[in-house]
């Protein structure tokens, strides 16, 4: 029995689309994230980018779980001295580009390095409901009915 490693002709990669309103926004991310590595093939190789391409739309109306939206504060530095900033992930939602509080979530979930970083272009999130990758055909992932627990009204 020999092991199985995976070479780039051996690579099948699929398109699929996620409809991101209404889902938790952790959950949300732990799913793209396997998706992305490819964790979810019986023919995952760790050491080769074998993920799907993942299409995210509504990200604006991802929700979250307790008083996370008003709480979870993240912070950055611009590089000056004095220069911490800060904004809540609603301030974020709310904002001009709230696709990246869906993007940090997930770049987190994966191993840092070159191959991350390599996966994370796999990854395309969008604000609204369009998205110009019909000519893709992508297929639908419906991450709502996998688990009740990953929806939330609110």
């Amino acid at each position: 029995m020999k092991t199985f490693s995976a070479t780039p002709a051996d690579i099948d990669k699929k398109w699929i689309i996620i409809d991101a309103e209404g889902v938790v926004l952790g959950r949300l991310a732990s799913i793209i994230a396997m998706r992305l590595r490819g964790k979810h093939k019986a023919s995952f190789t760790p050491h080769m980018d074998m993920g799907d391409n993942v299409i995210v739309i509504n990200a604006d109306k991802v929700q979250m779980t307790g008083k996370k939206r008003t709480d979870k504060v993240h912070y950055w530095h611009t590089g000056y001295p004095g220069g911490i900033k800060s904004r809540t992930a609603g301030q974020i939602l709310e904002g001009e580009h709230p696709e990246r509080l869906l993007n940090k979530a997930v770049q987190r979930m994966l191993p840092g390095g070159k191959l991350s970083r390599q996966q994370m272009t796999n990854l395309r999130i969008y604000a609204g409901a369009e998205h110009p990758h019909e000519a893709q055909s992508p297929e639908v992932l419906d991450v709502k009915s996998m688990n009740p627990k990953n929806t939330r009204e609110g």
